[in-house]
């Protein structure tokens, strides 16, 4: 594993948004010493599927899972990631919001959230100066949000069981803390990522729910 390297995963059908979402990437300050790559994955049946696919084909050490629509606007994101993960070797899963306790229903919309993303109200932001401290702060929380998520390790996304586009995130959270990881949403002054959110259906949601109550019940339960 190369531990002086970044990869981008994304999961693609829009060339527009991977297009835009590779820029905003191409224009991160990248540390002395590392390189990046993004990989797409195109024509995946389920983000765990596809996420699964992206990792067979890099090295990197750090790897950042992020939806296409999804634009970093900090520059000193990959700076602010290493001094995250290099605070802790424990932390394994960083994300931009996330949910401090899942709900036993697991009606995600419903449950508070910490971290932070850009909204229009947020007026100009000053990502030349701003760049995260450990002194900033984190706050742990069991489960974060799909629209990315970075690691500093390894385990498979459980396409066996989540094979569509629903609940994989919090799938692999779980997965990460039954491992003894611990699941960080960085305290953001400036918000580190514009989320372009188009209308997302729920259709398969019930479905999705019920399989992840039957796998993590005793998640809950703790």
């Amino acid at each position: 594993m190369n531990g002086k390297k970044f990869s981008f995963l994304i999961v693609t059908n829009k060339e527009e948004y991977y297009n835009e979402c590779v820029y905003y990437i191409g224009n991160l300050k990248v540390p002395e010493g590392y390189v990046v790559e993004c990989v797409p994955v195109h024509q995946a049946s389920g983000m765990a599927s596809g996420y699964n696919a992206a990792m067979q084909v890099t090295d990197a050490k750090y790897k950042i899972f992020i939806q296409q629509d999804v634009f970093i606007l900090n520059r000193h994101f990959l700076q602010d990631l290493l001094t995250v993960f290099e605070s802790d070797p424990r932390i394994g899963m960083v994300g931009m919001t996330g949910i401090e306790k899942l709900p036993k229903d697991m009606l995600l919309w419903g449950a508070p959230r910490v971290g932070a993303l850009y909204n229009t109200q947020t007026g100009k932001a000053d990502y030349e100066e701003y760049s995260y401290n450990i002194e900033d702060g984190m706050t742990d929380v069991e489960c974060v949000d799909g629209l990315l998520i970075a690691t500093q390790t390894d385990l498979k996304w459980r396409a066996d069981l989540f094979d569509g586009w629903d609940l994989y995130d919090a799938a692999q959270s779980c997965e990460f803390r039954r491992k003894g990881y611990r699941l960080v949403v960085p305290v953001q002054k400036l918000p580190w990522v514009f989320y372009d959110r188009p209308i997302v259906g729920v259709w398969n949601y019930n479905k999705y729910r019920k399989i992840f109550l039957q796998e993590y019940q005793k998640e809950l339960e703790d």
